[in-house]
């Protein structure tokens, strides 16, 4: 009887020990304008104009990486509570971070050819979002 005991005691006890841990929290600290201006934007930027000055030593292209990763968890970020506003949003969101995440594997390989094969790509997850959800997008100021 004691043996059984022993087991119930510590079945229960391995069975709250694996209990899933309290999700956690998350807070926002800019504002939708601050992350795109302070952050995607420049990252983007280095990506979509890298035939511009393109890099040649070590240093250079692991701004690059940091470029493309900065990109592709941006787009984790567009996804976090407070910020994604419906399905669509996270769609767009997700074309984000392949996108970073491919940029992020061709500088790996130093792959500049990859990198602005993946311009299209790219420019499609920031207009398909922009359509949808930046009010004026791609309307001339004089036409409103």
């Amino acid at each position: 009887m004691r043996a059984i005991g022993s087991i119930l005691l510590l079945g229960t006890v391995l069975f709250l020990g694996t209990a899933p841990a309290q999700a956690p929290t998350f807070e926002n600290v800019g504002t939708m304008s601050q992350l795109m201006i302070h952050v995607i934007y420049p990252a983007s930027d280095a990506l979509f104009y890298i035939e511009r000055e393109p890099p040649k030593t070590d240093v250079q292209w692991n701004a690059i990486r940091m470029q493309a990763l900065m990109v592709a968890e941006s787009g984790n970020l567009l996804m976090m509570p407070g910020r994604a506003r419906d399905d669509e949003w996270v769609k767009d969101a997700k074309l984000m971070v392949d996108a970073g995440a491919a940029a992020y594997k061709a500088a790996l390989a130093k792959n500049m050819d990859a990198i602005v094969a993946l311009s299209d790509q790219l420019t499609a997850s920031c207009t398909t979002c922009h359509l949808k959800y930046r009010p004026n997008y791609r309307r001339s100021p004089l036409a409103q």
